[in-house]
């Protein structure tokens, strides 16, 4: 997964969507669906699809075409709601465009940036006919039948538990085939108030789905060809889900329940706090053979002193005996990690502290960002901001030490015999593109009826952000890892 993918806003209209839709009548209705950020959205734009889908719409990739436009919006990055804006004034001359042919359009904008500015986007776009909250996509067909009757419509209560509860009543229908890969949330919203984080304001209290909720859902998309899962949730290593005795698993109890469904081979999760590795889930990556020895455990500062302006509640020192503790349970872990720079009051030497960490721990990835100020947050009105030459200077720094840890990490892939989950077609005639264990992509000579299918493969070569490798004959449909995958180096 790119720096790109993982937060900042992109458009994610994914074949999943595509492929959720089951009406493709001439005369069905269209919808043109934009997803930015991070996994979550993209989980719920596919959502939103399945609903859709109900209603008699069917996908489209251009804009022009459709009936209705969706942008699924995503609040993290800088001047999320700007580009949201500029967006919806291209809108604007489409819907007009097509109002002159005689054909409606109905725009509606969902997702953090709706749930944070649901009113100011009905003042500053009137095109928009309904905004709309991540707990409220599961009564779209009830809000477009408002807004079809004239009615601006604004939804940004919190509902999560009926969103829920609507994603398990969906799971019990079939469904066309599914991607080998594929999101499945089990934890929404966030109790740990960082003070440079939106999300406890625009996705609410952490709030987990029940085990039999989890689970039908999973049997469900393993039985439509999905055999790599990875749960979603803001803070998931925060779940604690009801089991059918009443008692509260954590994610590691359902992580081994899980890896019992026939058919889906393989686990992950994101993204994870360090205040919620429990010891039962570190045991899980040692003991299951279908979680995949990667791990996203964001620190998001070296320095103590920035840790506690954070409102981390965590230190360096416990971090690092943290990444010990994984280590010993399963050697062969790919870490990556998420960085702020120039947090307020961040020092050179908060930014050394920073590195060094870098340095003691070796990531096989990062994602890295300048502080940037979110109105509503505490970190926004702090003072000692940090001057945008610093962040930017600090921050290429900082991504030079990452890239060349990165590039370390894939280079002692080479030689390796891992299993790969072959997902799609490649960039050439001939080639099929799969996940490594370590979740790179990994580029193979072979045909197309491989998708679906996890393969040995010999890593071959390498670059900067994925590998290429050769199959290795006899081994089709390979299940498990050849390889220890034992990263070298750090704590």
């Amino acid at each position: 997964m790119t720096h790109r993918q993982h937060q900042e806003a992109a458009d994610q209209t994914t074949p999943a969507q595509q492929a959720a839709q089951a009406d493709a009548r001439p005369n069905a209705r269209k919808v043109f669906m934009r997803t930015y950020g991070c996994q979550m959205n993209v989980y719920d734009s596919e959502r939103m699809n399945d609903v859709l889908g109900t209603e008699g719409f069917s996908a489209t990739e251009n804009m022009e075409d459709a009936d209705l436009v969706i942008l699924n919006t995503c609040h993290i990055r800088e001047k999320a709601s700007e580009k949201v804006y500029s967006e919806l004034g291209r809108i604007r001359k489409i819907k007009e465009e097509r109002a002159l042919a005689g054909k409606d359009m109905m725009v509606g904008v969902a997702g953090c940036v709706a749930q944070a500015e649901g009113d100011e986007i009905s003042r500053r776009a009137p095109i928009v006919d309904l905004v709309f909250g991540p707990q409220s996509y599961h009564r779209l067909p009830e809000l477009l039948a408002k807004a079809s009757g004239g009615t601006k419509v604004v939804e940004t209560e919190f509902d999560i538990d009926a969103k829920f509860e609507h994603l398990s009543e969906r799971a019990a229908r079939p469904v066309l085939k599914r991607p080998p890969a594929a999101f499945l949330t089990v934890q929404e919203g966030c109790d740990k108030f960082c003070t440079f984080c939106v999300v406890p304001y625009t996705r609410g209290a952490e709030v987990s789905r029940s085990v039999e909720q989890i689970v039908t859902e999973a049997e469900q998309m393993a039985a439509s060809g999905v055999r790599e899962i990875t749960l979603l949730g803001q803070n998931v290593n925060a779940w604690h889900g009801q089991g059918a005795n009443g008692e509260t698993w954590g994610l590691g109890r359902l992580l081994r329940r899980l890896a019992e469904i026939d058919g889906l081979d393989r686990l992950r999760y994101t993204t994870s706090h360090p205040r919620d590795m429990a010891d039962d889930l570190i045991e899980a990556h040692r003991d299951l053979a279908e979680l995949m020895p990667y791990l996203h455990l964001p620190v998001q500062s070296g320095s103590d002193r920035i840790l506690a302006a954070m409102n981390r509640k965590h230190t360096r020192d416990d971090y690092f005996r943290l990444v010990a503790q994984i280590r010993e349970a399963a050697p062969g872990i790919a870490l990556s990690c998420d960085f702020i720079v120039g947090f307020p009051g961040e020092t050179d030497q908060d930014f050394q502290d920073t590195m060094d960490l870098i340095r003691r721990v070796e990531f096989g990835s990062a994602f890295s960002f300048k502080y940037s100020q979110r109105p509503g947050t505490p970190g926004a009105t702090m003072s000692d901001q940090v001057p945008e030459d610093v962040k930017s200077a600090r921050l290429q720094e900082l991504q030079e030490l990452i890239a060349s840890q990165q590039t370390a990490f894939n280079a002692s892939r080479q030689g390796m015999t891992c299993n790969v989950l072959i997902e799609r077609k490649g960039r050439h005639a001939g080639q099929v593109v799969g996940k490594s264990p370590w979740l790179q992509p990994v580029a193979i000579d072979g045909p197309e009826d491989l998708i679906g299918t996890i393969q040995a493969v010999e890593i071959t070569r390498i670059a900067a952000n994925s590998l290429f490798g050769r199959l290795i004959a006899g081994h089709h449909d390979f299940i498990g890892s050849t390889a220890d995958g034992h990263q070298g180096g750090g704590i």
